[in-house]
C-alpha cells in the first residue's frame, strides 16, 4: 500500500474543536421522517423554523447600505435558527416614533405577514417600548428588533460561566424597560374597600405583577454584577501575571465571521471553535507563542463587533472588551470576501472608540482572500496599503504576518552588555523570552551578552553589566 504524500495530507490548523462538534451533534436525517399526514396534536407536530419576515427603514446612506444592512439582518436572523420569508425596505426621513415604518407601512406589512403565514417580525433598528407594542398590536405577531435578535444569539453561543452572566445581564437590562401586562393579570392591584383593609384575600404588598418583575429582574441583575466582578478579579490577576513577566499582547479584533478564530488557530494551533455563523466566538482565548527570534507574546480571540451593537451588550461584555484596551498591538481582522468590507473597518473602529482602544496601535489584516473579488481586494490595497492580506485558510500570507507581527511588537526598552556565568542559564533563558539579543559569545567565564530587556531584568543583569563588546 502506498504512503500519503504530503500533497495528499492536508494540515487541520484548526485542531480539535469540542465545541463544535457539541453544536453539531444533533442533527436532522434527511428521509428518516415517518410523519404522518393527519396527525394535528400538538405535542406530535413537526418542529419547525420560526418563520419571520424582516422590516427595515432607510433613513441615511445610499441603497446599497440600506441592501447590506438589510442582508446582515437576514443572516442573523438565520443563525438565531429563524427562516426568512421577506424583507420590506422604506425610505423615510426618520423612523416613526408610533410604529417605526409609519401607518401605511403597517398595513402592508400586516398584508404580506398573512400571505406568508409569518410568525415573527424582526425590526432592523432597536426599538422604543411603544413602538413594539404599538407594531406587535396593528400587525398581530410577536415583533423583536434587531437588538433583541443578537442578544438571543449571544444566548445561543454562550458556553463558559462568564458568558451566560454577560448575556443574561444584558438581556435583564434590555427586558427590564420593555415588561408588559397581558390583560389584567399584570396588573391586578387591591383597590376599594380591601385597599381599606376590607376584602378576603385582597391584603397584600399592593405590588402590581408587572413591577414585581422589575423588582426580581433589578435583584438578579445585582447578583450578576458581583458575579463578574468576582470573575474579573480573576481576569485582573492573569493580566498583572503578564504583565510582570512583560509579555507583550496582541489581540485580535474585528467584525463578527471575519475570520478571527481562524486566524488565531492558523498562528498558534489552538483549536478554537470555528464555524461559518455570526457569533461563533464569544468567550476570549490566549494563547502564548514565540517570534522566530525567541521572543513570547500572547494572541488573544475576542468577541466579533456588528454594526448598531447594543449598548447593554457592550456595557455587559466590558470586561471581555478590556482585553482589547489592555492590548499592546490589535490585530484588526477584515472580510475581505465581504459585500462592504469598508464599512465593517468603520464599523469596528466605532466600538474600538467607545470602549476607549482607539489608540492602541493596530494591524489591519484583510482575511478571506481567496474567495474575495479581485476588484475589491485592488480598492482594499488602495485604500490601506499597509494592510496585510492573508487566508486563514489556504495560509496564503501567514509568513507575511507573522514577520509584520515581530516588526511591530513592543521592544525591550533597556539596551545591556553583560558577562553571565554559566550557572545562570536562568537569566538567559529570559532573556530568550522576554528580551531581544543583539549579540552573544560564549567565553572562559561565562557568555558575553549584548541584549535589550525590560528594567526588571536590567536590575537583576547589573551585577554581571560590562563595558566589554563582543
Amino acid at each position: 500500500m502506498t504512503q500519503p504524500t504530503d500533497i495528499d495530507v492536508e494540515l487541520d490548523f484548526d485542531g480539535e474543536q469540542l465545541d463544535l462538534a457539541e453544536r453539531n451533534s444533533l442533527r436532522r436525517v434527511a428521509g428518516m421522517s415517518t410523519q404522518l399526514a393527519d396527525i394535528t396534536e400538538v405535542e406530535y407536530r413537526e418542529l419547525q423554523l420560526e418563520r419571520v419576515v424582516l422590516v427595515s427603514v432607510w433613513t441615511t446612506g445610499s441603497q446599497v447600505d440600506a441592501e447590506n444592512s438589510l442582508a446582515e439582518l437576514k443572516l442573523l436572523a438565520e443563525t438565531a435558527g429563524s427562516e426568512v420569508l421577506d424583507g420590506l425596505v422604506q425610505r423615510r426621513g426618520h423612523a416613526d416614533p408610533a410604529t417605526f415604518i409609519g401607518r401605511g407601512k403597517v398595513e402592508e406589512l400586516k398584508q404580506v405577514v398573512r400571505s406568508t403565514g409569518a410568525d415573527t417580525v424582526i425590526c432592523d433598528g432597536e426599538l422604543e417600548p411603544a413602538q413594539l407594542r404599538n407594531l406587535e398590536d396593528r400587525v398581530g405577531v410577536k415583533v423583536v428588533d434587531r437588538t433583541a435578535l443578537i442578544l438571543d444569539i449571544f444566548a445561543q453561543h454562550a458556553k463558559s460561566a462568564e458568558g451566560k452572566a454577560q448575556v443574561e445581564l444584558a438581556q435583564l437590562q434590555y427586558l427590564r424597560q420593555r415588561l408588559r401586562g397581558w390583560g389584567g393579570n399584570l396588573s391586578r392591584q387591591a383597590g376599594g374597600r380591601a385597599a381599606a383593609g376590607a376584602g378576603i384575600g385582597g391584603r397584600g404588598p399592593g405590588e402590581t405583577k408587572i413591577e414585581i418583575d422589575r423588582r426580581r429582574i433589578k435583584t438578579r441583575i445585582s447578583v450578576l454584577r458581583r458575579r463578574l466582578r468576582e470573575l474579573d478579579a480573576v481576569r485582573d490577576t492573569t493580566r498583572l501575571q503578564r504583565r510582570r513577566n512583560q509579555v507583550p499582547s496582541v489581540a485580535i479584533v474585528g467584525y463578527t465571521n471575519a475570520g478571527k478564530s481562524s486566524l488565531l488557530n492558523r498562528l498558534t494551533g489552538a483549536g478554537v471553535l470555528v464555524e461559518d455563523a455570526l457569533f461563533a466566538t464569544l468567550d476570549p482565548t490566549t494563547r502564548r507563542t514565540a517570534t522566530p527570534d525567541g521572543r513570547e507574546y500572547t494572541l488573544t480571540d475576542t468577541v466579533g463587533f456588528i454594526r448598531h451593537l447594543p449598548h447593554d451588550l457592550v456595557e455587559a461584555f466590558r470586561s471581555t472588551l478590556e482585553e482589547s484596551v489592555q492590548a499592546d498591538l490589535l490585530l484588526h481582522v477584515v472580510d475581505g470576501s465581504d459585500a462592504d468590507p469598508f464599512g465593517q473597518i468603520a464599523a469596528v473602529r466605532e466600538v474600538l472608540s467607545g470602549i476607549g482602544a482607539a489608540g492602541i496601535a493596530e494591524q489591519l489584516v484583510i482575511n478571506k482572500i481567496d474567495a474575495a473579488e479581485p476588484d475589491t481586494l485592488l480598492a482594499l490595497r488602495g485604500a490601506h496599503a499597509d494592510a496585510v492580506f492573508v487566508s486563514a485558510r489556504t495560509g496564503e500570507g501567514i509568513d507575511e504576518l507573522r514577520t509584520r507581527l515581530e516588526e511591530r511588537l513592543p521592544r525591550p526598552e533597556i539596551e545591556v552588555t553583560a558577562l553571565v556565568p554559566y550557572d545562570r542559564g536562568d537569566l538567559i533563558n529570559r532573556i530568550h523570552q522576554a528580551g531581544e539579543f543583539l549579540a552573544s559569545e560564549h567565553t572562559a567565564d561565562g557568555t558575553l551578552v549584548r541584549a535589550r530587556v525590560n528594567a526588571d531584568l536590567a536590575g537583576e543583569l547589573a551585577r554581571y553589566v560590562t563595558r566589554e563588546t563582543s
